[in-house]
């Protein structure tokens, strides 16, 4: 599930290097530590986090401990700006048109994308 929007966290997600994950897992595989007492003493909450990279290095070798980055909105680095250099104006634009692209590869017409933001947005707007 995830924290809730809104809630403090008494601190922030972290963040594990491939080089640190590799670590605990070469920790877990030789039998020096238990799962359960390396996210003890490394103040995760629980050893499911440190399974799973077990799992991963199993599967994909020490790459597959890689983090992944969610790919987001691109568009927003652009659009919470007031001025554009005349790069990142050509940038934005690029952005624009690829995304049209893709909707319209998808079957997906101009009126359609409009009237589904629309249902969208008065949804957000009524009081529940």
């Amino acid at each position: 599930m995830g924290r809730p929007k809104g809630v403090k966290n008494e601190r922030p997600n972290r963040y594990w290097s491939k080089e640190a994950k590799y670590e605990f897992v070469r920790l877990i595989i030789s039998g020096e530590v238990s799962a359960k007492d390396l996210a003890r003493t490394n103040g995760m909450k629980s050893n499911g986090m440190l399974i799973n990279w077990v799992k991963k290095y199993q599967e994909g070798g020490i790459e597959a401990l890689e983090n992944k980055r969610k790919p987001g909105n691109p568009l927003t680095k652009f659009q919470n700006r007031k001025a554009l250099t005349p790069l990142e104006e050509l940038q934005y634009e690029n952005m624009k048109l690829r995304i049209e692209n893709e909707r319209l590869k998808k079957g997906y017409t101009t009126e359609e994308v409009m009237a589904l933001r629309q249902r969208r947005s008065s949804k957000k707007n009524t009081k529940s």
